[in-house]
């Protein structure tokens, strides 16, 4: 009773801003008295092509008697050269510029740097969670705010898979689900300004929580490729996605600093309305952000040249008391597949003084209804559509975090620490009704996710560097079911998707880093991580022959890898790594049909399962012109959760919603390998003219348990974006080819078999994923300070194709018109 009086408490609390503002105000009143109020102006130094912070930045006056430097966050103090009119700005590889210190003001004292020519720094250097990798031997991806402003992505989802690293699945338009390197879902982490976002009941079917983060918000967005479970803990096996949202900066002087901004987008194949208005303000020692968001998009239009399979000639529709099958007026349009989705973020930063610094966040997402489109399409034997409504009611995505971040001017414990408290608020919920039946499911899932992170940074020698934490977790699921009818509007208690249940995980790490020689750098990584579950079923509707489940165990990871740099020219890069993955609610504890004539139940006896990485990676110059980065990976997944045939108080079948339904549940069944590789090549080809390709290849192979083998369900098929860009100081202009191979019959997962309503046919009438590739234009012109203006123009050819695995049909031409106003 007092856990829920206090989780009732929480979500109250996170639905006032007002109240939020109370609380942090008066912590933050109350801390001063203690901490000295003593201020120093900083200067923030970026790679212009990539927005990531430049160390070892020499900041200086003209006679350079003054000099400053940049820490590895590419921040250095320049209170000395405050009386300067101008500055001098330069750094190895890089134009070097000067700038007066009324310019700086008015900038925000953020500047930018542009390489001079394509160097191997420019790709090593990264802030992901050590904020330490100057040469790093992981994969690693980074889109940046420039990026962003020229690809004007719909959702984050679009935004992950916009440079051909991540590939992404869709069920619905309102979804996203990104694949890495043969691994989704609950084997991938999302993570959101330092707070994972994933919870005891992510999935291992498709999901769709990335696109609660809103894209206009987001600053940067890096993905770490391969295991990573040395910093993020469980579920950190085929990568890391890292969201980064916007920040402002501090004023040097009594009057403050305001921007803003106000921006719309157009998008023909959906009708996509989009708004959003964003305002920072710095004063001396506090600074605020604000971004705001609201999107509409209608049913999606597929394009009118490809598989006539992928057409949406009949839907389901609501007559009076029963459901009829109606023709469409249009065949292209994915009918019903539109939702609405608004985004709300608010940032405030507190620096008493020079060596800390406290932030307050909150972020709120809410979509409308989405219908789950590939559900929709499925057809009975009759030709008659299985389901008249399935649709996800609104997703709901709340966090609120506050930390802490000290800088020591003299500590022999860390450099840098920073201390976060988190706590998120999850809603979604499942609707499902079949067609002429008056009985409407809903199952609702709440999750109250906490966590609690302590991280420090040790710099010591030069040449070492030590990353170590302390991360507790703890998620409180709540489930219900309901069945209504919608005839008469009774409501009456149904079966709930998971029990109620708690999980949680306790952890401690260490990272290290050390520059052997001037050329090698090694690094590794140790984490020791607990984890718990405790789940308490219903057995009202399913007799299940145990009434609780309980986990209590424990996981070591680690990580060593290796940088060699042989010349200027060269580098090699290798890494090994360990991942895991414990049981969480959706393993353990979720009843579920999951295809037509099969049921899930839960398999207490399941424990985690175990990758196992090696990493291998060579970069290569050419005249400072062209780079090419080719890294190759080897995966093997251990004891891996597979869906298999099981029995229920010894019954292979039982009846579920009125269908004799094959009982399966998911059991440490089988080993998985995975294998492939990561190309990349970017050529300069002028000053203004540039050219990239980025080509993934990976294939995943399921060992079954008798022996047998099937692909990997996430292995994605060959796939890239190859594109040539031209930038000037006033426009910027992308053509692109996006691409994929196919998927043969022989060559699907067992899964994807069952499921071939999302497939075309080949010549023998068996479903298969065809080739495709799509060419794109965009462009952004500044007009002036103030106004940008984007025109791009997508799959120009028309192409009706649908990526592997989804069941939404991708976007045919599809015009955007996007103009934004900075004030």
């Amino acid at each position: 009773m007092f856990k829920n009086q206090i989780i009732l408490l929480i979500h109250r609390y996170t639905n006032s801003i007002l109240n939020y503002h109370k609380t942090f105000l008066s912590l933050i009143l109350f801390i001063t008295i203690f901490v000295s109020s003593a201020y120093a102006q900083q200067i923030k130094v970026l790679d212009k092509s990539f927005s990531i912070p430049l160390a070892g930045v020499i900041i200086s006056d003209k006679s350079k008697t003054i000099t400053t430097i940049t820490n590895s966050e590419g921040v250095a103090d320049i209170r000395s050269l405050l009386n300067e009119s101008v500055i001098y700005i330069q750094l190895l590889g890089y134009t070097p510029i000067k700038v007066s210190i009324i310019d700086l003001s008015k900038s925000d004292f953020v500047v930018y740097l542009e390489s001079n020519s394509i160097n191997l720094a420019a790709v090593a250097i990264t802030a992901n969670r050590l904020q330490i990798a100057q040469r790093t031997s992981e994969k690693l991806s980074l889109i940046t705010a420039e990026d962003i402003q020229l690809i004007q992505p719909q959702t984050s989802a679009d935004m992950i898979g916009s440079n051909g690293d991540v590939f992404v699945q869709k069920s619905q338009q309102g979804g996203g689900s990104p694949m890495i390197r043969g691994f989704a879902t609950n084997r991938l982490i999302i993570a959101v300004d330092g707070v994972r976002m994933n919870t005891a009941i992510f999935r291992s079917g498709n999901i769709q929580n990335i696109i609660s983060i809103d894209p206009n918000s987001i600053e940067k967005a890096e993905v770490l490729f391969g295991p990573s479970s040395v910093l993020y803990g469980s579920d950190a096996i085929g990568g890391v996605m890292h969201f980064y949202t916007i920040n402002s900066n501090f004023s040097i002087t009594k009057k403050p600093i305001f921007s803003a901004s106000v921006s719309s987008r157009y998008s023909s194949a959906n009708m996509e309305i989009n708004g959003n208005l964003q305002f920072s303000i710095g004063l001396k020692k506090w600074k605020f952000n604000t971004a705001i968001s609201k999107v509409d998009f209608d049913d999606l239009r597929m394009g009118s040249k490809g598989r006539e399979e992928y057409l949406r000639p009949i839907f389901a529709e609501r007559a009076g008391n029963m459901d009829v099958v109606r023709e469409s007026s249009n065949a292209l349009l994915q009918n019903p597949s539109g939702y609405e989705q608004f985004n709300l973020m608010h940032k405030v930063t507190f620096a008493p003084s020079t060596v800390l610094e406290f932030n307050y966040g909150v972020y709120h997402a809410n979509t409308g209804k989405t219908d789950r489109y590939d559900r929709l399409i499925r057809l009975n034997s009759n030709g008659i559509p299985r389901s008249a409504e399935w649709f996800y009611g609104p997703q709901i995505w709340t966090m609120n975090q506050f930390s802490v971040l000290h800088k020591p001017l003299t500590s022999n414990l860390y450099t840098s620490a920073t201390f976060r408290l988190a706590h998120q608020f999850f809603e979604e919920s499942r609707n499902d009704r079949n067609f002429n039946s008056n009985i409407l499911r809903n199952r609702l899932e709440q999750v109250n996710a906490f966590s609690v992170n302590a991280d420090f940074f040790k710099s010591f020698q030069q040449t070492n560097r030590l990353f170590y934490g302390l991360e507790a977790i703890y998620n409180d699921v709540y489930s219900k079911g309901t069945d209504i009818n919608i005839s008469t509007n009774n409501k009456m208690a149904g079966p709930a998707r998971y029990p109620l249940s708690n999980w949680q995980s306790y952890a401690i790490f260490a990272a290290f880093q050390t520059d052997i020689t001037s050329k090698i750098t090694l690094q590794s990584g140790l984490r020791y991580n607990l984890y718990k579950l405790n789940a308490q079923f219903d057995n009202t509707f399913f007799p299940l022959p145990f009434s609780s489940a309980k986990l209590n165990n424990a996981a070591l990871t680690a990580n060593i890898g290796l940088v060699y740099n042989p010349a200027d020219t060269w580098a090699v890069n290798s890494n090994i790594s360990t991942g895991f993955r414990a049981p969480n609610v959706d393993d353990i504890g979720k009843i579920f049909d999951s295809t037509p004539g099969s049921v899930i139940i839960p398999n207490p006896a399941l424990k985690a399962e175990y990758a196992y990485n090696i990493d291998i990676g060579i970069t290569k110059l050419v005249k400072s012109t062209i780079r090419f980065e080719v890294n190759a990976f080897y995966t093997y997944l251990d004891d891996a959760f597979v869906r298999r045939d099981f029995t229920l108080n010894g019954m292979d079948s039982i009846n579920y919603s009125g269908v004799l339904s094959k009982v399966q549940a998911l059991q440490n069944a089988a080993n998985a390998q995975v294998f492939g590789f990561q190309l990349e090549v970017d050529a300069k080809l002028n000053e203004n003219l540039n050219f990239t390709t980025n080509l993934s290849y990976q294939k995943g192979v399921e060992v079954l348990d008798n022996g047998s083998s099937s692909p990997l369900r996430h292995a994605a098929p060959l796939f890239g974006q190859s594109a040539i860009q031209f930038k000037s100081n006033k426009i910027t202009m992308m053509l692109s080819a996006r691409y994929s191979s196919s998927v043969s019959f022989n060559q699907l997962a067992m899964e994807e078999i069952d499921k071939p309503e999302i497939y075309a046919k080949d010549k023998n009438g068996n479903p298969f994923s065809p080739t495709w590739y799509t060419l794109n234009f965009k462009s952004v012109l500044d007009i002036n300070s103030l106004i940008k203006i984007n025109i791009g123009l997508e799959n120009i050819f028309d192409t009706r194709y649908r990526s592997y695995s989804s069941g939404l049909v991708a976007p045919g031409r599809n015009l955007q018109i996007a103009v934004k106003l900075s004030f």
